[in-house]
């Protein structure tokens, strides 16, 4: 099962627990960092509708190909652990010699965890965006496409993942809290953005629920 699926106690119980971070952490984290990032998951909802939910961590999303720049943000401040399958490494200094971000992560690696050190809870989950430095693809149909300036906004001065590309990445899932996510996006979106969310359902899920509400 993949890490993402297990539920947060689960998680904890094997991994070791969350420290809680909100957005205003993830701010001064990235405070002064020169690559883009945002912030994805249900923070992005919840900045978006303004309808407070339920967080089992603060997820971050940054391009896959901006790894390295992200490493030595990070260095001698946090570790960073590649996450896949259900399986935990850390990448630790002298891995990328090359500076490719595919160098060191395990085939089919999308996410990193970070925290302080083994002894100290898990401080942030990061995805890597699939894509380059100008476009972003959908991880699981490569024919929807958006330029990179038109997938964020802006809440705060922080920057999220615009609802309607959060909606399409937890559509496949259709857990609980994404229906209740998509409940309370549906109604702020406009016709554009409604237009593109139908759109790009019908390509990566024909016949997906959602259709009919959009």
């Amino acid at each position: 099962m993949p890490i993402r699926e297990l539920g947060s106690d689960e998680l904890a119980r094997l991994y070791g627990p969350w420290s809680g971070r909100l957005p205003a952490d993830a701010a001064r984290l990235f405070a002064n960092y020169r690559g883009l990032w945002w912030i994805a998951g249900g923070w992005a909802i919840e900045a978006f509708t303004g309808v407070e939910r339920h967080h089992d961590d603060l997820d971050l999303e940054v391009p896959r190909v901006d790894l390295p720049q992200l490493r030595g943000h990070l260095a001698d401040r946090l570790d960073v652990w590649t996450a896949s399958d259900g399986s935990l490494r850390p990448l630790l200094p002298g891995d990328d010699p090359d500076g490719s971000a595919d160098v060191v992560l395990p085939p089919g690696c999308g996410q990193l965890w970070l925290r302080h050190s083994g002894a100290e809870p898990w401080e942030y989950d990061v995805l890597l965006m699939t894509g380059d430095h100008d476009m972003w693809e959908f991880k699981r149909d490569r024919r929807i496409r958006l330029p990179l300036s038109e997938i964020r906004w802006f809440h705060d001065q922080v920057p999220y993942l615009r609802p309607e590309v959060q909606l399409l990445l937890k559509a496949q899932g259709l857990r609980a809290k994404d229906q209740g996510d998509f409940d309370v996006v549906l109604p702020a979106l406009d016709r554009a953005r409604r237009t593109w969310l139908r759109e790009a359902l019908s390509l990566a899920h024909p016949g997906h629920r959602w259709l009919a509400a959009l």
